[in-house]
C-alpha cells in the first residue's frame, strides 16, 4: 500500500541539519544566510518552516530563546530562537558546506 501525503524527508531540512552539525547551534536568520551562501537561493520563510518541522520530527531541538533589544521596524525587541541537532537528526559530512564554512571562517 502506498503512503498518502507528503514525504517526511526534505533536502532543505537535511541541509539545515548539515549546517547545525558543523556550527553546533544557530538561529534562524544565521542559518538562512549560511544556507544561501552554500546551497543557493531559498526564502527565509522556507527556512523557518523547516526549522519548525524539524523540531516536530525531533531532528532539531530548541536550545534557548534569547530576547534582543534594538531599534526594529516592529518594535524595540526581538526573539532569537537557537536550534541544535535533535535525536532523530542523521547528519552526513557535506564537504561542499565544510569548504564554504572554512572559507568564511565560520568553523
Amino acid at each position: 500500500m502506498v503512503k498518502r501525503g507528503r514525504p517526511v524527508h526534505s533536502q532543505v531540512r537535511q541541509n539545515i541539519i548539515e549546517i547545525l552539525n558543523f556550527m553546533g547551534r544557530g538561529y534562524g536568520y544565521q542559518i538562512y544566510t549560511i544556507y544561501r551562501g552554500a546551497y543557493g537561493p531559498v526564502t527565509l520563510r522556507l527556512i523557518y518552516y523547516h526549522l519548525k518541522k524539524g523540531v516536530q520530527l525531533d531532528e532539531l531541538k530548541v536550545e534557548k530563546i534569547e530576547k534582543v533589544k534594538g531599534e526594529y521596524s516592529w518594535g524595540g525587541e526581538t526573539e532569537k530562537i537557537f536550534y541544535k541537532l535533535g535525536s532523530n537528526a542523521k547528519p552526513t559530512v557535506d564537504t561542499k558546506l565544510k569548504k564554504f564554512l572554512e572559507k568564511k571562517k565560520l568553523i
